[in-house]
């Protein structure tokens, strides 16, 4: 299964932000140069992870993002389902009009369970988990932050 270009960019903004300490806040610039994405594509996906509960966000001159303790909880699968907007995984229905076998299309069923079979297998994977210091200290160093990374809790 392929995600659309938005959970992509989402995941990897929570496996940057999990990798800084708690109590550390990252700018959004930060994070779209952790991950290498345009800064208005993060800004978006952020404001998302915000409304979902996934990161907490202060403002002004020393603001930033950071994970929240149910965002340190969260998995890939339970995102995905947030993330990912497409409603039909085949695209049976466009502007362009619907697929004419769109009635009783066993396909697009079977679409629909694959990838909630997709989802299921991630659910128990902890984005907080994921960072590991030989994948994120040469992104820290890259952003100007400490190469010292330390490997989140859970990993130790």
């Amino acid at each position: 299964m392929k995600i659309n270009a938005f959970a992509d960019v989402s995941l990897r903004a929570v496996m940057v932000l999990a990798a800084v300490p708690e109590g550390e806040l990252l700018t959004t610039q930060a994070v779209a140069d952790a991950v290498g994405t345009p800064y208005n594509h993060v800004s978006k996906a952020l404001a998302k992870l915000r409304e979902l509960g996934v990161i907490a966000v202060e403002r002004g001159r020393n603001g930033g993002a950071q994970l929240t303790a149910s965002g340190r909880r969260a998995t890939v699968g339970q995102l995905l389902r947030h993330l990912d907007s497409r409603q039909d995984p085949a695209e049976c229905q466009s502007p362009n009009g619907d697929c004419p076998l769109i009635t009783e299309c066993a396909l697009r069923h079977a679409m629909s369970r694959a990838r909630e079979a997709f989802y299921r297998e991630l659910d128990p994977v902890v984005i907080s988990s994921l960072p590991h210091a030989r994948q994120m200290a040469p992104v820290f160093r890259s952003i100007g932050l400490r190469p010292d990374f330390q490997e989140p809790a859970a990993r130790r």
